[in-house]
């Protein structure tokens, strides 16, 4: 017999060779029939596994991110197949799982794979998956792998199971169809049940533009039709709302390529959305006791050498600005940090000084692959809500969790309220990729593990993510698509202090190293905006966006009117403006209505005379007749209710 362990702690005994299946059986015949995939002792296995000894056994739905790997991973097979049945001569190279779907990289010679094939591969491929054919893993000797793709004349596969150890090489077979692969499929085709090819592009092999341009096709597959419909009424919003299209419409920034790929360009209503996000944090910040400063957008190389950000990005940062003198040498600034630090040392801090709160909207630089960059959320330079707190080890605790309460007051206030909280740690087996000794790192992550388990968030612990000098913890914010984005990050350093041999006096009158909490709630304010765009789909809180009020005279007679009623609202500072343009009502209600524009005042004879104005929603309609006083205080109301308190 053998002990496994469920993921709530329970401990179930089986017999010897027994499968995931059975236990997904033993708990519930409903459940089992939803079990697609599953992992033993944190290795992927098919749900048919053989279980030979004690462990801990997860089981997968595809609710569960690790059930969709595995779904969309089988579905890649699938496609090969269906590939295969339309271009025999194909050469098959690799088809992974992504975030949405999957793809498969294809070398289809002189054949050409276009959208209108989509139909004919589709088809295709749910012919195959109603074959409700197994997935089977056997392993294969390093030389009968090699003979096999030899045989097909398959380089791609040839050179991949080069770089493989014998004895550790399998294949996947289902169908006639047979595939290199490591494992992790769903237990038959006949699961799916809907798929959509979404397009193709060209792809080099491995990466490497001196290597064969190969076809990828990408695809997104459900064990339901009404999932793959739902999907793409979802895609067609997502369009509707992408920050890019909404962007040029509202006329809040745009890019040039005489500027240059990545640089966006802020118009003047979106540089005063951007000033508007900086004033309501400035206020949180000074409430709570931050100071501002302000850095160069370049420093010295021996900066960030110092801070280990040369030695950790140097190679994929813009390349140095030399000077007229020798060996001096400039980088654009990747990260503020280092800046910060150098701030600090300005003088000498007693125990009783700290914590220092240090500040700044500072933009940054770092040089993405052009292929790389996407509108607002991938850029080259971008501008951090950055501050970096320094502290002693006893001041810590409390000041995380006040910046987790700065975080949230942030996302309240801009409508995010569905998140959750990942813990980022470093890589265990990786110590290369970070700064600083085992034992300190430990302590910087049972630190962000305990804030966060006293503020009562729900979180999750990712190994791997962390940042090179120290753990993190980011927020996972969901927006009204049900589409996960990370804002909003705050780390703890124990490296950077010793680095810039930062420190402070004790009450022991003994030189200590201060704590440094690196935190940006919006993250990259670029990248917040496209998000919060796409979020709202343009339709910003009343207190954020751009132009709150029209008016809308019905004709030139009430243009006195309407500059009469526009100096009352902008007095009590409402942001308004007049529509004083020769057209009908009825084209001024639509463009306002297209412009997202919150509020509408109709202005005719009625109104002037009774001193009033008609008020009209977006995207609700007529509100009735107010007089200016009460419209204001509708504003004001509407605003507080959206403006949360710090």
């Amino acid at each position: 017999m053998i002990n496994i362990t469920l993921p709530d702690g329970t401990i179930k005994e089986f017999e010897i060779n027994s499968t995931p299946i059975d236990v997904a059986k033993s708990i519930s015949e409903g459940f089992a029939r939803n079990v697609i995939s599953a992992s033993f002792n944190g290795k992927t296995i098919e749900t048919t596994t053989s279980l030979a000894t004690d462990g801990s056994l997860i089981l997968y739905t595809f609710n569960d991110d690790d059930g969709k790997k595995a779904f969309w991973h089988s579905s890649a097979h699938v496609l090969a197949e269906a590939i295969l049945s339309f271009y025999p001569k194909a050469k098959l190279t690799i088809g992974p799982a992504i975030d949405n779907g999957f793809y498969y990289d294809v070398d289809l010679g002189d054949d050409v794979i276009s959208d209108k094939d989509f139909p004919a591969i589709e088809k295709k491929f749910l012919e195959i998956a109603r074959g409700k054919h197994e997935f089977s893993i056997r392993s294969v000797s390093k030389a009968d792998a090699l003979s096999l793709y030899k045989e097909e004349n398959n380089e791609y596969k040839v050179e991949l199971i080069e770089n493989l150890t014998d004895g550790e090489i399998t294949f996947c077979d289902h169908s006639n169809f047979t595939d290199l692969c490591r494992g992790g499929h769903i237990p038959n085709t006949g699961i799916i049940k809907a798929i959509k090819i979404m397009s193709v592009a060209g792809a080099y092999w491995r990466g490497d533009e001196k290597n064969n341009q190969l076809t990828r096709v990408y695809g997104i597959s459900f064990p339901k039709q009404k999932m793959l419909t739902e999907y793409l009424e979802l895609l067609e919003e997502a369009k509707k709302r992408d920050h890019r299209k909404l962007g040029k419409e509202l006329e809040l920034f745009t890019f040039s390529q005489k500027v240059g790929a990545g640089l966006p360009l802020w118009l003047p209503k979106g540089a005063a959305l951007r000033a508007r996000l900086e004033d309501f944090l400035k206020a949180a910040q000074k409430k709570a006791g931050y100071e501002m400063v302000m850095t160069p957008h370049i420093g010295q190389k021996e900066l960030y050498v110092t801070s280990g950000h040369y030695e950790k990005y140097g190679a994929d940062s813009f390349q140095s600005i030399k000077t007229p003198k020798m060996d001096e040498e400039f980088l654009l600034k990747p990260m503020n940090c280092p800046h910060h630090c150098e701030v600090y040392n300005f003088k000498p801090y007693s125990y009783k000084d700290l914590p220092k709160r240090f500040a700044e909207f500072g933009t940054v630089y770092r040089y993405e692959q052009s292929g790389e960059l996407h509108g607002l959320t991938r850029v080259r330079g971008f501008t951090q809500d950055d501050a970096h707190i320094f502290c002693t080890p006893e001041q810590l605790d409390q000041e995380f969790k006040d910046v987790i309460d700065l975080v949230l007051y942030v996302f309240g206030s801009l409508g995010f309220e569905d998140f959750t909280a990942q813990v980022s740690i470093r890589d265990k087996s990786n110590p290369d990729k970070y700064i600083g000794d085992t034992a300190t790192w430990e302590i910087a992550e049972q630190a962000i593990i305990n804030a966060a388990t006293d503020k009562g968030l729900k979180f999750v612990i990712e190994e791997g993510e962390a940042a090179f000098y120290g753990p993190k913890l980011d927020f996972m914010v969901k927006d009204a698509l049900g589409r996960s984005w990370q804002l909003g990050t705050i780390q703890v350093d124990y490296n950077l202090p010793k680095r810039f041999d930062l420190t402070y006096t004790g009450s022991d009158n003994q030189s200590h190293r201060p704590v440094m909490i690196h935190r940006a709630p919006f993250g990259s304010m670029e990248r917040f905006i496209a998000v919060l765009l796409e979020h709202t789909g343009g339709n910003f809180p009343l207190w954020l966006t751009p132009d709150q009020v029209i008016l809308l005279p019905i004709s030139d007679k009430y243009q006195k009117y309407s500059e009469k009623v526009l100096e009352s609202l902008e007095n009590s500072e409402i942001r308004a403006l007049v529509d004083d343009r020769s057209e009908k009502t009825g084209r001024k209600i639509r463009d306002a209505e297209v412009n997202k524009i919150p509020f509408m005042i109709i202005v005719g004879e009625k109104e002037e005379q009774d001193g009033t104005v008609s008020v009209r929603k977006h995207g609700e309609g007529d509100l009735g007749t107010f007089t200016i006083e009460e419209f204001i205080s509708i504003i004001k109301a509407e605003e507080s209710k959206t403006l949360k308190k710090f």
